[in-house]
């Protein structure tokens, strides 16, 4: 899969990938929400790839609600069934949750 996108705007997503020793690993930017989770289950789709192991880098995710959740869930379902699996690097390694992000925006208020 090639790269979305260099740098996220804000409410999309970027999704790069890359292979290394059969393993494929996703890095995201941006916000992982309803209108983002569509290119978020592409880029995890593996049903190409025998014994499908990805790892997916999430230091640059902006936002994660339960859409994010969901689809890592389903995609962890589907790659055990397989005979594969998924990490999640960098998880809450920025502020994702909506109430960091206002406190964030309040701060900069005079």
């Amino acid at each position: 899969m090639a790269d979305t996108g260099q740098a996220a705007q804000p409410g999309q997503l970027s999704v790069s990938s890359a292979a290394t020793d059969g393993i494929r690993v996703l890095t995201l930017a941006g916000d992982i929400n309803h209108d983002t989770g569509q290119a978020l289950r592409q880029a995890l789709d593996a049903s190409d790839a025998p014994r499908p192991r990805i790892v997916v880098d999430l230091s640059r995710v902006t936002f994660m609600d339960s859409i994010g959740i969901n689809i890592f869930v389903a995609a962890h379902c589907t790659l055990t069934e397989a005979d594969g699996w998924i990490r999640l690097a960098a998880p809450g390694s920025r502020d994702a949750h909506p109430a960091d992000r206002r406190r964030r925006r309040s701060d900069r208020l005079p």
